[in-house]
């Protein structure tokens, strides 16, 4: 009597499906890194509890050393009114997003209010989320 079973089991493994699994992981998080602003700037903002919005016309980023940039380009206190002015020209709903590193003086933020309400932008405050 032949016992021996007649299909042998393969002891070689196919790398072929791990390959592909990888390179579908690699095409998904390159696509989705596009998606993050790159022009953004990497400020501390500070702590609050809210809802965030993702409409967004134009950023206006104030740095700790009193630096007033417009998404990523630098822009000086003086013509900060005109260059909202022009960008935001033929929006129609236009918004700001203003981001204020954490220790920025109130007085800073509150030009760029003043600036907005001035203009009938509607202005939104940028905060890192409070996580209690």
């Amino acid at each position: 009597m032949n016992l021996r079973s007649r299909n042998k089991v393969s002891a070689d493994f196919s790398m072929s499906s791990m390959t592909d699994i990888v390179f579908l992981l690699l095409i998904f998080f390159m696509l989705t890194s596009l998606v993050i602003t790159p022009e953004a700037l990497d400020l501390i903002l500070p702590k609050a509890k809210g809802k965030t919005t993702n409409v967004q016309s134009i950023s206006v980023s104030i740095t700790k050393d009193l630096q007033v940039y417009i998404d990523s380009d630098r822009v000086s206190n003086a013509a900060l009114e005109s260059t909202l002015k022009q960008r935001l020209a033929g929006e129609e709903d236009p918004t700001i997003i203003l981001r204020a590193e954490e220790g920025v003086p109130i007085e800073k933020a509150v030009n760029v209010m003043d600036i907005a309400n001035r203009n009938k932008y509607k202005i939104v405050l940028a905060v890192k989320p409070d996580q209690d």
